[in-house]
């Protein structure tokens, strides 16, 4: 099980304080959007690259982006371990995951809440990671839908049916509760939000989540 606290959730006026605060968690969920594929902006490749030197986690960078092929060499450059795009947005997704690990960065896929499980399957080999988006894409502190448990569960009965690696990642509306029915689920990482950086221990609550 992993932690990957979600930066959307951070004090922005001092990201770099932030960041050291959830060094307990293994990596670190980056949300970059463009105000189009979703109704909210967010931070581009300068800011990962101003927090790459500041942490060894591993740098796991959500595209929420209409076009997201033009910008993977960006954040690839400065930074980016795993890029994750929409089965959703415009471009293609073979290509763009193709794309992605020609950076030499892992790739993943994100469905969003309507999204079924199954638009992921033609996909699979050549993912890292899968992404159930169990708010919808946009804005932090969303309630979780419940439905998403059957789809972590659907792409984890997937996965081992045809001997695939690919992790699972949970995003959205993310606590102990409902953390610990994706975890029974199938899910191999949490994007935490609140329940991290909002904490007064946030290395206590990463161990929490951790423990599920």
């Amino acid at each position: 099980m992993y932690i990957a606290p979600s930066l959307l959730a951070a004090d922005f006026s001092c990201l770099g304080r932030e960041v050291e605060r959830v060094a307990a968690a293994e990596w670190l969920h980056i949300d970059v959007m463009d105000g189009c594929f979703v109704p909210n902006l967010s931070m581009g490749p300068q800011v990962v690259g101003a927090l790459r030197d500041k942490s060894s986690q591993l740098f796991d960078v959500h595209l929420m982006l209409q076009r997201p092929m033009a910008y993977l060499e960006a954040f690839r450059k400065a930074g980016a371990d795993l890029i994750a795009v929409h089965a959703e947005c415009e471009d293609d997704t073979e290509e763009l995951l193709r794309a992605i690990r020609r950076t030499g960065a892992k790739a993943g896929l994100v469905l969003k809440p309507a999204t079924p499980a199954e638009a992921l399957f033609p996909f699979a080999p050549l993912l890292d990671l899968a992404v159930v988006m169990t708010v919808e894409p946009g804005f932090g502190g969303q309630k979780f839908m419940p439905a998403a448990v059957d789809k972590i569960a659907a792409l984890d009965a997937y996965r081992r049916e045809h001997g695939l690696g690919f992790r699972i990642s949970v995003d959205g509306g993310v606590n102990s509760q409902t953390g610990a029915l994706c975890t029974a689920a199938g899910a191999d990482i949490l994007v935490a939000g609140s329940q991290v950086f909002a904490a007064a221990d946030p290395a206590a609550a990463v161990a929490e989540l951790r423990a599920l």
